[in-house]
């Protein structure tokens, strides 16, 4: 079975670049699923409903999100609505709004994906990820999925890569996402893990991380500086294709996809 992996869909020109890109991606790779990280859609900062009934428009089976789901209170509903497949990390505490993680069924298979943050560098205090994904595994809709896939969203490349190693036999792809930078590290681990530290983001090219390229002046002054959504110029997708063997829920291949390309 084939997974179309995004990582994080920044701002209106995120939205643009997957609008645009993925018909031929999907041409190309003949993905079963599709999965697409959603947490800096609304205007770099959290899910409109409007911005959600643009995404739902890609026809994911499963939307992931980070720190910033919440961001955007007019969207709170959308993370608790159960007709959305929209997930928020599960290493929150109980009564946060949204949902941990999601199955969903794919032709003969059962899919489950799960969503976790990191701690590393965070302002915010979720519960360690490593013990989460110890107690999700021991969930029975999770113990029945044929595979089992997770967004973990994190900032320190060195957590991500011990959080692979941590899951690696047990479930069947993890994938990093939050720091819009895509690596260059997907493999297929020894025990069957497809893993990358980060998928990268969809949103303008010319940018910082998605944001306007005046955020320099932060660097240079120390000033904080609002996180404008640069606007301009052409645009990127970052997105990985990872083939797993269902049966075995194994992992069999991890290639990345990048495409630059000018909006229309």
């Amino acid at each position: 079975m084939r997974f179309l992996i995004f990582g994080d869909v920044v701002g209106a020109p995120g939205r643009a670049a997957v609008s645009a890109a993925l018909p031929a991606l999907r041409e190309e790779f003949s993905p079963d699923s599709v999965i697409i990280n959603i947490e800096n859609i609304a205007h770099g900062s959290g899910i409109s409903p409007a911005t959600m009934q643009e995404a739902l428009a890609w026809r994911a089976d499963a939307y992931t999100s980070g720190d910033h789901a919440w961001d955007n209170k007019k969207g709170l509903p959308l993370l608790s609505d159960p007709h959305i497949p929209l997930i928020r990390p599960a290493n929150y505490p109980t009564g946060v709004p949204g949902r941990g993680y999601l199955t969903y069924t794919s032709g003969a298979w059962r899919v489950a994906v799960i969503n976790l943050q990191g701690q590393v560098f965070f302002k915010n205090d979720p519960d360690n990820p490593f013990h989460a994904l110890d107690r999700l595994l021991e969930m029975e809709d999770i113990r029945q999925a044929d595979m089992i896939l997770v967004d973990f969203h994190s900032e320190a490349t060195s957590e991500a890569r011990a959080f692979g190693w941590h899951a690696d036999g047990r479930v069947s792809a993890v994938w990093g996402t939050h720091t819009h930078v895509p690596t260059a590290d997907a493999q297929v681990l020894p025990g069957g893990t497809g893993y990358i530290s980060d998928a990268g983001m969809q949103g303008a090219h010319h940018s910082v991380i998605g944001a306007s390229r005046a955020l320099v002046q932060s660097f240079l002054t120390q000033l904080k500086m609002k996180f404008d959504v640069e606007e301009n110029g052409p645009l990127e997708v970052n997105a990985v294709v990872i083939d797993v063997d269902p049966r075995s829920g194994h992992a069999t291949d991890i290639q990345q996809v990048r495409r630059v390309f000018a909006r229309d």
